[in-house]
């Protein structure tokens, strides 16, 4: 991990950074060495149409006061520190110099020979004498006003001194590059350790969640992106370790729901066997029980198989128009004999005619089963469970009540939660209310429940009705 954004972020950033600061530094380079040896070339340039001036008055190089008037120019030159001037005459021989020195023949002077070449009668050289010194010439061809050659005029001017100043100059461009490199390398690091150490912490927690340690926490370090992070890993591990608690609850909920109607059918059946032939009053008893835990057991089977029918999205319904008084009943008529041994008073306040809705018969009964068996389960003896059914702008509302123990109002937002049992004492799976929740939603509808401590709840199923 700590190599890998390193990495990234010394071939994207710091790469490119350090390629633009080169960059930049070349670039001023140039301008630098460029600006300054403009400008001796220039300054050469001016001093060359000064002398250049006072000398085209002449129509040759033999004419009287020719050499008295160069001579006296020259020998006169306040920039002789400077610069070096030479005048050469048109057989090419030099007539004099600023320094009283002759060149030697071997000098090249390929400024000379352009300026005499080209139609402009000018030319500049940069380049190294036979010394190894580096300086900078400018020749001009002097001509009369009738376009005659006079003589050639050469300035020369060493770069020591300038290559001095271009040399500084690149140094402190080079010093502030590598400033503003080390600048980004420190910030870059620094930034990088910023991520990387609780990019590392995450991946720690995070390996520890997943071999199943759900009380890890990350300890936030900065409240920014990598702050939410760590705030959804924290919540994501105490969400899967209520998750994992729930599961193991309706693992044991299950286990034991299918333990008691399993000893029941076993019990009954080796009870008998035992006894050969038993009496007609124990063989109904024992087929009577091995029915009604069978049946018990295949409603906790098919439970089980609509929650994963639910959790793969591939539960269909077969949609039809139905009387929804019609399969209400039919489920009241199932459970009024329960009711009844349990000492419980089932109401229902029958109206005459309802519109008719499209839903899956077996589905729609299934949750009006689901809720008036819990209702029932959860009402004490002499308790009242009521059933109303109302219609209500093109909506039928199905109202159960009941005068049990109520739910918490902790437990409420969570009672359609999957695996979530609010009271453990009682059977069940817990995934009654959730799959009885899908259901009604596949319908259009919803199932909205009210409650309270020691008052009992209302369980309101609200479902369209069908168009014409």
């Amino acid at each position: 991990m700590v190599k890998g954004i390193t990495k990234r972020w010394v071939l994207n950033t710091l790469c490119t950074i350090v390629a633009i600061v080169v960059f930049a530094v070349v670039c001023l380079s140039y301008v630098v060495t460029t600006y300054y040896y403009s400008s001796v070339e220039q300054t050469l340039s001016g001093r060359s149409v000064e002398l250049h001036n006072i000398l085209s008055d002449f129509n040759a190089d033999t004419d009287v006061g020719f050499s008295a008037t160069a001579r006296d120019y020259v020998e006169n030159f306040t920039e002789k520190e400077h610069m070096e001037i030479i005048v050469i005459r048109r057989s090419g021989d030099i007539m004099i110099t600023s320094t009283g020195f002759t060149p030697e023949d071997k000098e090249p002077m390929p400024d000379y020979e352009a300026a005499k070449e080209g139609t402009s009668g000018y030319a500049k050289w940069t380049g190294k004498l036979s010394t190894g010194e580096k300086v900078t010439a400018v020749t001009r061809i002097v001509k009369n006003s009738s376009g005659n050659t006079v003589c050639a005029i050469r300035y020369v001017s060493s770069m020591s001194s300038i290559n001095k100043l271009v040399f500084s100059a690149i140094a402190i461009f080079t010093a502030v590059g590598l400033l503003i490199i080390s600048l980004v390398i420190f910030s870059g690091t620094y930034f990088v350790r910023s991520i990387v150490r609780p990019v590392r912490v995450i991946s720690d927690t995070a390996k520890q969640i997943a071999q199943g340690d759900f009380n890890a926490q990350i300890d936030k370090m900065y409240d920014d992106e990598i702050g939410d992070l760590c705030d959804s890993i924290n919540d994501m591990a105490r969400e899967l370790g209520a998750s994992e608690r729930l599961k193991n609850d309706f693992i044991s909920s299950v286990s034991h729901e299918l333990r008691t109607p399993l000893t029941a059918i076993k019990g009954w059946a080796e009870t008998m066997q035992s006894c050969g032939i038993p009496d007609q009053e124990t063989f109904d008893k024992g087929m009577d029980i091995i029915v009604k835990e069978s049946t018990r057991l295949t409603g906790i089977v098919e439970e089980l198989l609509d929650f994963s029918r639910m959790q793969n999205e591939s539960m269909v319904l077969r949609l039809e128009k139905l009387d929804i008084l019609a399969e209400l009943e039919e489920v009241l008529y199932m459970l009024r004999d329960r009711a009844m041994n349990e000492q419980k008073h089932l109401l229902y306040d029958q109206p005459d005619i309802m519109p008719a809705v499209m839903a899956d018969r077996n589905k729609l009964k299934q949750v009006f089963l689901n809720i008036i068996d819990n209702a029932l389960k959860y009402t004490p003896a002499e308790g009242v469970v009521g059933i109303q059914v109302l219609c209500e702008d093109k909506i039928i509302k199905i109202i159960v009540t009941d005068t049990g123990c109520g739910i918490a109002p902790d437990d409420l937002p969570r009672v359609k939660d999957k695996f979530f049992k609010a009271n453990q004492s009682v059977r069940g799976s817990g995934i009654g209310l959730a799959i009885a929740d899908e259901i009604v939603a596949k319908h259009a509808g919803t199932l909205d429940i009210e409650s309270g401590i020691g008052v009992g709840t209302t369980v309101t199923i609200t479902l369209p009705i069908a168009s014409e």
